[in-house]
């Protein structure tokens, strides 16, 4: 698996077995979390879903497949794929507890809930799984309280701080102290592949600190068109957030891998549009 990288900084483990992934050298370090972020490789799924999707969402799939592809990826992440609980995701700040009665929601057993983009947890085994073609995943680990969280930030998620939210949750539930987390940004779309109308823009001064913007928003630039353009630095938004939710920098892992610079290995929406499968984020506490 070759990967262009955008910097040299050596944040990621890369996996390269049958079903191959990355995980955060920070979070295996910590010795107690399962975490990982797949890539298009490894599955049985066909067509222009050809191989590892792991959404039911896809015109197309089928229930054989993700469950195939979700047994491999199990196997070679080595956790318990009867107690993964699964994200319904609708670019919401909307974060759920999860608890033992929740083991194999989404995946074996029908959810009962809805508009989830958030999870949080802590209860050892259960693995907590989010999808993505380009959005943000957001890991969150409190090794002292043993409590995670895992979110899905698209750019509506990075305006209303999704981060600082899931955060927050973790705080109210478990007496998290945002000084004792491990935060990590996952693989998703970069600055320069993120091109934005004025609109999207605009929600961001309006969303974070003036002293942040010359950092997050690049631009105005003008295409071919004549239209007016923006580049949105997600990944330094997010790094922004924990920030100010009280982390510690030295405890942020920031990406430095796009899934539209590497359509090789990971599914892009930018690249691809609908026709194309859902990457995993999974995180969980160990048994």
């Amino acid at each position: 698996m070759r990967l262009n990288f955008k910097n040299e900084k050596c944040i990621f483990s890369i996996h390269e077995g049958s079903v191959p992934y990355l995980s955060f050298r920070a979070l295996d370090d910590a010795g107690i979390f399962v975490n990982g972020f797949t890539t298009k490789l490894g599955g049985v799924s066909e067509g222009y879903l050809e191989s590892l999707n792991l959404t039911l969402k896809k015109e197309g799939e089928t229930r054989e497949h993700v469950l195939e592809n979700f047994r491999r990826l199990s196997e070679a992440a080595d956790f318990d794929m009867d107690k993964a609980v699964l994200s319904d995701q609708t670019h919401t700040t909307n974060v759920r507890r999860v608890t033992e009665e929740d083991a194999g929601k989404g995946l074996l057993i029908k959810p009962d809930y809805g508009s989830i983009d958030g999870l949080v947890s802590d209860v050892p085994g259960i693995t907590l799984v989010t999808f993505y073609a380009d959005c943000v995943p957001l890991y969150i680990a409190d090794p002292r309280k043993k409590a995670i969280g895992l979110s899905h930030s698209g750019w509506r998620g990075t305006v209303g701080r999704m981060g600082e939210i899931t955060l927050k949750r973790m705080e109210e539930l478990y007496g998290t102290d945002p000084q004792d987390v491990i935060c990590c940004v996952g693989p998703s779309i970069c600055r320069d592949c993120f091109e934005v109308g004025p609109e999207v823009a605009e929600a961001f001064r309006e969303g974070f600190p003036e002293e942040y913007h010359r950092d997050i928003i690049l631009g105005p630039v003008f295409n071919e068109a004549g239209e007016e353009k923006y580049h949105i630095d997600l990944w330094r938004a997010n790094e922004a957030i924990f920030i100010m939710a009280g982390v510690r920098k030295e405890h942020i892992a920031v990406t430095n891998v796009c899934t539209r610079c590497n359509t090789d290995v990971f599914w892009s929406h930018r690249y691809l549009g609908s026709r194309r499968g859902n990457m995993a984020a999974f995180l969980s506490i160990k048994g």
